[in-house]
């Protein structure tokens, strides 16, 4: 009985590997987990977090930036790392930085408690208790940062903690990043003059 009791831990162990090979061999090699960038935060709707209570207020993703730009953090209150980036979260608040947080997967009352106990980063906190804006946004896990400029366009995107001074000014510089101009209609007098120009 005891010799099975040894060999019991091995074979579990043998068995999450090969889960772990299958899953590898079957996930989508299109997949990338930076995808989103270019596209427009989603519009999800999920309730303002006031005190310790979802709601009874509603705004969605794009809405919660006010016509500014700004970083949506994922996290939840049961994530280990997310505790391990907080402090980036609260020194881009003394920045002047706009993040909204979305509670991933979170009790609102285990949400405020730990945002009592580490201090609120954020201008605004959505509950997200089903998941929809991570299915949304597509992440793996929290926590997970997107930086959105103030025409609603996800400009990029940190995966896993902010753990460095350069993983946080990657996010805000490209905030900061001057806007694409848009294109000018061109007569086709122009056009065709701008194609003779350049030998086309």
């Amino acid at each position: 009985m005891t010799r099975w009791l040894t060999v019991i831990p091995l074979v579990v162990l043998a068995a999450l590997a090969l889960l772990f090979i299958g899953w590898s061999l079957q996930r989508d090699p299109e997949y990338r987990p930076d995808a989103v960038v270019g596209q427009a935060v989603p519009q999800t709707v999920l309730p303002i977090l006031q005190g310790d209570v979802a709601g009874p207020q509603n705004v969605d993703l794009q809405t919660a930036g006010v016509g500014r730009p700004m970083l949506v953090n994922l996290f939840a209150s049961w994530c280990a790392p997310c505790r391990i980036e907080h402090p980036q979260l609260m020194a881009l608040k003394a920045r002047g930085v706009a993040v909204v947080g979305v509670a991933y997967k979170d009790d609102p009352i285990a949400t405020r408690a730990f945002l009592d106990e580490l201090g609120d980063p954020f201008t605004m906190v959505l509950v997200d208790r089903e998941g929809r804006a991570g299915l949304d946004l597509g992440v793996s896990g929290v926590p997970e940062t997107f930086a959105v400029d103030a025409m609603g366009q996800i400009v990029a995107k940190a995966s896993g903690p902010l753990l460095t001074q350069a993983d946080v000014d990657r996010l805000v510089e490209a905030l900061d990043a001057p806007a694409r101009p848009l294109p000018t209609a061109r007569t086709p007098e122009e056009l065709a003059m701008q194609r003779g120009s350049t030998g086309g």
